[in-house]
């Protein structure tokens, strides 16, 4: 019996040192955190999305608090509202961001882009690139599988059965950039939401040359140009013989989506249908009065 007392006695006072070492050393070692983190992270929206650029909302509040402004941070699920918060807690100069949302940028349907080999395997497009190009002779476009859909937290994406394609709900898209990750295509971009929602995208990035993409797709911008001069803005480019709009330079006129031979060309949220041949007589008599002053 006093073996077992004994025994006790011994393991409660070895208990009771090693805590006490144990407080000592984390008393001695102890690293004092900026209490500011801590409102910085209750302030956040706790997504943990990290589509800060940061691993979370808690990295984001010590890299905010560590770096004296902040520059090189915003959060985009909670928006320009957060980051006020956050900049009236810390004291710094916040500029409000226009608000964005994923945009994606093809627009082979079933219809326009049929098939010409059946995939039979794990239903992920990150594995489907890794295998092959496609299920159509377009290797740039979307592969179907919705890993997009499943990376997205906030239930933005959806897939359509009849086109195949992602659909993006702007109401619930908080543009954290997850879905763009998630395609190994890259298809899916991040762009301003523009005025009122409206805005123009090229909804295509097949950089085969006119002739191929079009073989491959209906919809696709064959990179002819036509837009280009046909904007007056210089907000269009064509690089790799696919044409992209600068959303900065955009003036939303529409006169490029008039024109785009294949449909390439999106426009979203306007208030009325695109009166394409309304539009176009526009441009030709814009033409025809700057081939006139030219003659005088």
């Amino acid at each position: 019996m006093s073996i077992i007392i004994w025994t006790i006695v011994v393991i409660t006072v070895l208990g009771i040192l090693l805590a006490l070492v144990l407080y000592l050393v984390a008393m001695r070692f102890k690293v004092e955190e900026d209490p500011r983190i801590d409102l910085v992270e209750k302030a956040m929206p706790g997504a943990n999305c990290g589509g800060c650029g940061f691993a979370g909302c808690r990295a984001f509040a010590e890299s905010a608090v560590k770096s004296g402004s902040l520059d090189g941070h915003f959060c985009p699920v909670g928006g320009n509202d957060t980051m006020s918060a956050v900049a009236g807690i810390l004291g710094y100069e916040v500029k409000a961001q226009a608000p964005r949302v994923a945009v994606v940028r093809c627009n082979g349907t079933c219809s326009a882009r049929p098939k010409t080999n059946t995939y039979d395997g794990y239903p992920s497009c990150k594995v489907k690139a890794q295998l092959y190009s496609g299920d159509t002779a377009c290797s740039f476009g979307c592969l179907g599988c919705g890993d997009c859909v499943e990376a997205c937290q906030f239930g933005a994406l959806s897939m359509d059965v009849e086109t195949g394609l992602p659909v993006v709900d702007q109401e619930k898209c908080t543009a954290c950039g997850a879905c763009v990750k998630a395609c190994p295509k890259a298809i899916i971009e991040l762009r301003p939401m523009g005025p009122r929602g409206m805005r123009e995208y090229v909804s295509c990035v097949n950089r085969d040359k006119g002739p191929a993409a079009k073989k491959a797709c209906a919809n696709a911008c064959i990179g002819c140009g036509i837009c280009v001069k046909t904007c007056t803005h210089e907000a269009i480019v064509l690089e790799n013989n696919v044409a992209y709009i600068d959303a900065s330079k955009c003036k939303l006129c529409r006169e490029c989506e008039a024109m785009c031979p294949t449909g390439a060309i999106h426009g979203v949220n306007f208030p009325k249908p695109l009166d394409k041949e309304a539009v176009k007589t526009r441009i030709k008599e814009r033409q025809l009065k700057a081939k006139e002053a030219a003659n005088v």
